[in-house]
């Protein structure tokens, strides 16, 4: 793990995490999930990059699909372990643009879930970890990453903060650098009688930025959906889901 990164969700905030979004774990959330990415495994072996507490990864090992993953926190990957099924499940920790695990150039997919692609700040970065996708895959294995469009062309005019969740509990904060493409996410979180503040920078990225980095790896587009579900992807639509394969 390089020691140039900094790990975010160490601590408490592992410990938390999984509290913090219990819509992501609904029937109707994961279910839609993990069997698109199950169809598109196949019989191969798959790789989550940024795997964390394995809220994807383990429903899906569930399948009968053999899972690997990379993660930089030690700490989320020790939450994924004290579930059923979380030691069966090879992690490396490290870089996900750059750390390799399991039977290299094998895989049938790599996939990328939940907006992870934007923990990586610079547009180097996210070239890094397509390249480190396809580096992984098989010829004609898919590349998947769920993200949400950034919020950025439904601004006000002149504003660059959103408010993209709020409830008693919890306040989030979009603090957008429109020179850069970079953001901020302010998370202020009720903890006993308390809030919180934890603050995290991403860079946001558009889905044609995606398809030529995905293009620089020897990947294609193959499909790209409004979500899990297949749903066609729109003007409207607030994140895709985009598959890329690798072509040779």
């Amino acid at each position: 793990m390089s020691s140039e990164l900094t790990d975010y969700f160490a601590g408490a905030i592992a410990e938390r995490y999984d509290a913090g979004s219990p819509e992501m774990f609904e029937p109707h959330v994961l279910g839609p999930t993990v069997g698109l990415l199950a169809e598109l495994a196949g019989d191969g072996p798959v790789l989550e990059l940024a795997i964390g507490t394995g809220r994807v990864a383990l429903p899906l090992h569930d399948r009968g699909v053999a899972v690997y993953g990379i993660d930089l926190s030690a700490d989320m990957v020790e939450q994924l372990r004290t579930k059923p099924g979380g030691n069966d499940v090879e992690v490396t920790i490290g870089d996900f643009a750059s750390a390799t695990v399991g039977p290299k150039g094998d895989f049938t997919l790599v996939y990328l879930v939940f907006n992870t692609i934007g923990n990586l700040t610079t547009q180097d970065a996210q070239v890094a970890a397509f390249q480190n996708a396809a580096a992984h895959l098989k010829v004609g294995g898919a590349f998947v990453i769920e993200v949400g469009v950034p919020d950025l062309q439904r601004l006000p005019p002149g504003e660059t903060d959103h408010v993209f969740h709020r409830d008693a509990d919890h306040v989030g904060v979009d603090e957008h650098d429109v020179a850069t493409q970079r953001l901020v996410s302010h998370h202020y979180t009720r903890v006993d009688d308390h809030f919180e503040l934890v603050s995290m920078p991403f860079r946001y990225v558009w889905p044609s930025e995606l398809d030529l980095m995905a293009r620089i790896a020897g990947l294609r587009l193959r499909d790209r959906w409004a979500g899990w579900t297949k749903a066609p992807f729109t003007a409207e639509s607030r994140s895709h889901v985009s598959v890329w394969e690798k072509t040779g």
